[in-house]
């Protein structure tokens, strides 16, 4: 490990530990996050002092569990009035960096000069994982374009969801967006397309010549790896977690409330179409960003 990668390391683990272990005091946000996460501080501290990178690399897991829902947390900010528990939004964006500086220091040090490769695409496997995962999103965009422009889906009409989006809190962007029939998460569905599709094309390692003033130059790594991660650290869990929740709901071994539907079977109907778009976007997502991070990682030139 190198000195910088190191000190980030111990900062997070330091600063992270104190404050989610004040939180568990406290009771400020989920007890379960606020203390798995002050747990993956403490081993990540441990594996630095005693230097095995095998602690490290479990903070790391530890704390891309705890990195659960940043994405909605940051999807609240944009088109809601805020997050639904604030500490809990802080203890999530610590979270994520813990899955990134432990997992820093636990890389051996390189040493010699290093060159990029060359811009080459993801084998076919990983190919079509992206397309299965780009599929899986085209019943959730159906049905959330017919509500937006006034159908009905699920027994609810477009009025009556633009009415809950009021009722919910909406931000104006995302009412605004609704009234011009369309839809936020869709939008949001189309960029993460369009980011899996960059993690596996060479056009996503130099940029292409629709860039204009940016055509041919090298794509920083980490501009698509760094969203690639808060996705993969969100839709993966969120999107199994839902359908497991989901297969126990429609056996009846729990039960589901309607909410803002006409009536439970509605409301599993939508859930079981959402949940499906993320449990196929986020492990593609994660077989995309492998490959990529795989694909693009410097060599150590030779003599």
């Amino acid at each position: 490990m190198t000195l910088t990668s190191a000190a980030a390391c111990g900062f997070w683990a330091a600063g992270t530990g104190f404050l989610a272990l004040g939180a568990g005091l406290l009771g400020a946000g989920p007890p379960l996050l606020a203390w798995g996460l002050a747990g993956a501080a403490a081993v990540a501290g441990v594996g630095l002092a005693t230097r095995r990178r095998a602690l490290l690399w479990v903070a790391c897991g530890l704390s891309a569990a705890a990195g659960f829902s940043l994405l909605m947390d940051v999807v609240g900010l944009l088109f809601v009035q805020g997050v639904d528990d604030p500490a809990a939004a802080v203890l999530h964006g610590l979270g994520l960096l813990g899955a990134v500086l432990p997992a820093g220091a636990a890389r051996p040090r390189r040493t010699g000069p290093v060159v990029a490769r060359a811009p080459a695409a993801a084998s076919r496997r990983v190919h079509l994982a992206a397309y299965g995962g780009a599929l899986a999103f085209v019943p959730y965009a159906v049905m959330k374009l017919t509500w937006a422009l006034g159908g009905t889906f699920a027994g609810t009409g477009g009025a009556e969801m633009l009415a809950a989006y009021e009722r919910n809190g909406a931000s104006r962007l995302w009412l605004t967006l609704a009234r011009w029939g369309l839809d936020a998460t869709v939008l949001l569905a189309a960029l993460g397309v369009f980011l899996l599709f960059g993690l596996v094309r060479p056009w996503g390692q130099v940029f292409p010549r629709w860039t204009l003033r940016l055509r041919g130059r090298r794509v920083p790594r980490r501009l698509p790896l760094g969203p690639a991660l808060i996705g993969v650290g969100t839709l993966v869990q969120y999107g199994l977690f839902g359908v497991g929740h989901l297969m126990l709901a429609s056996s009846g071994a729990v039960r589901v409330r309607a909410g803002d539907f006409h009536s439970t079977a509605d409301a599993v109907l939508v859930g079981w179409i959402g949940f499906s778009a993320f449990a196929g976007y986020g492990p593609a997502l994660l077989v995309a960003a492998r490959s990529y991070w795989l694909r693009t990682r410097p060599v150590t030139a030779g003599p």
